[in-house]
C-alpha cells in the first residue's frame, strides 16, 4: 500500500498540469474579458506551483510502504 501523500501529489500533479496547460492557453489566446490582476498570468503561476509540489510528495513518497 502507498501512503496517502503519494495520492496527494499525484493529485496536486494532474491538476497542476491542467491548470498550468489552461494559462498557457490564455496566454496565448486571451480571453476577451479583462480582470484585474489577469496580466500576471496566475493560472501559469499557480499551475507550476502545484507541479512542482506534486513531484515532491510523489518522489519522497515512490518507495514508501505502509504496512
Amino acid at each position: 500500500m502507498k501512503p496517502i501523500w503519494y495520492f496527494v501529489g499525484l493529485l496536486l500533479l494532474v491538476m497542476g498540469l491542467l491548470v498550468f496547460f489552461t494559462g498557457i492557453f490564455f496566454l496565448i489566446s486571451p480571453p476577451s474579458h479583462k480582470t484585474v490582476l489577469g496580466e500576471t498570468h496566475p493560472g501559469v503561476w499557480w499551475g507550476a506551483i502545484m507541479i512542482i509540489a506534486g513531484a515532491i510528495f510523489l518522489i519522497k513518497n515512490w518507495k514508501v510502504k505502509v504496512q
